[in-house]
């Protein structure tokens, strides 16, 4: 009497063929809500904006500057502190934390450095400065996403470059504008000469626990 071993092989294999048909109607999906968010403005995309904006965005989201690069004009340093709150009500406050130079440690001699090293942290702080105010107050569903975008880099990688528990978390941006090349001569315009750093205080914000004591 022989045992029928077809059954686990089948089995198997019919698994593999309906990951492989997941993985392809996810992907196939993933291109083209990416194909109608860079597209311009067309019926389907205007019909199904939500659902193009909750996939793309902040992930995804895609932009033609790799055509036509936008340079950069200032010099951003963003640095970030924490605050721990003990049962007794007192609470505890780190020192900043540069996280630009942690990022701008990681590309310099790197020859493949990586987008999160190079952009991250950049692009959420540009996304942020596009959908918040002076005052910090998101007004609208993607200001909230993006706020929380923010919060949540800032936090993992305050907590994975110091450790520690907390509870709350503020960013501190200083922005010192590139002055212009010097003229024949060497003189610098009078109006590149004066400018100055301009610092941001964001607001304490709350965030789940992070690391251990």
């Amino acid at each position: 009497m022989t045992r029928d071993t077809s059954g686990p092989p089948r089995l198997l294999a019919a698994g593999t063929g309906a990951a492989v048909a997941l993985c392809l109607a996810v992907a196939l999906a993933h291109v083209l809500l990416v194909f109608l968010h860079v597209a311009p403005p067309n019926a389907v995309s205007k019909a199904y904006s939500r659902q193009i904006d909750a996939w793309v965005r902040p992930v995804f989201e895609q932009n033609w500057r790799l055509f036509a690069p936008n340079p950069q004009s200032v010099n951003r340093q963003i640095s970030a502190r924490t605050k721990r709150t003990a049962p007794d009500g007192t609470t505890r406050v780190s020192g900043w934390i540069d996280l630009t130079a942690r990022d701008n440690s990681a590309v310099k001699h790197n020859v493949f450095p990586s987008h999160t090293a190079q952009n991250m942290l950049r692009q959420a702080w540009n996304s942020y400065l596009k959908t918040h105010g002076g005052d910090n107050q998101p007004r609208s569903h993607r200001a909230v996403m993006i706020e929380k975008y923010l919060r949540n880099i800032a936090a993992d990688r305050v907590a994975d470059q110091r450790g520690g528990t907390f509870d709350s978390i503020q960013l501190r941006v200083i922005t010192q504008p590139i002055p212009a090349p010097r003229a024949a001569g060497g003189f610098r315009p009078a109006a590149a000469a004066s400018a100055s750093a301009e610092t941001r205080y964001l607001p304490w914000w709350k965030v789940s626990s992070h690391g251990t004591d």
